[in-house]
């Protein structure tokens, strides 16, 4: 039987907003056991900054972006396999 961060991390993700994106970024940070502080710490960003992407506040451009893509037909997946390693 799969654990919860095995079963996680063998899932694709199907991303159509920024929104989207910051949950999986979240779903990622709390399946490996890390604080949004240790992430803050482990990519220069501050917490608080961290957890806006999580919920989704601060994906203007990102949105711009993923409209474009969507409108030439193009799909943004996130592989939870490979981010385990």
């Amino acid at each position: 039987m799969l654990s919860e961060m095995e079963y996680l991390m063998a899932r694709e993700l199907a991303i159509r907003s920024g929104e989207e994106i910051g949950q999986a970024i979240g779903e990622i940070r709390r399946a490996r056991g890390m604080s949004a502080s240790e992430l803050a710490e482990l990519t220069g960003l501050s917490r608080s900054y961290i957890e806006k992407i999580e919920a989704g506040r601060t994906t203007s451009l990102l949105e711009h972006e993923l409209r474009i893509l969507r409108r030439l037909g193009a799909r943004l997946t996130i592989d939870l396999s490979v981010a385990s390693g």
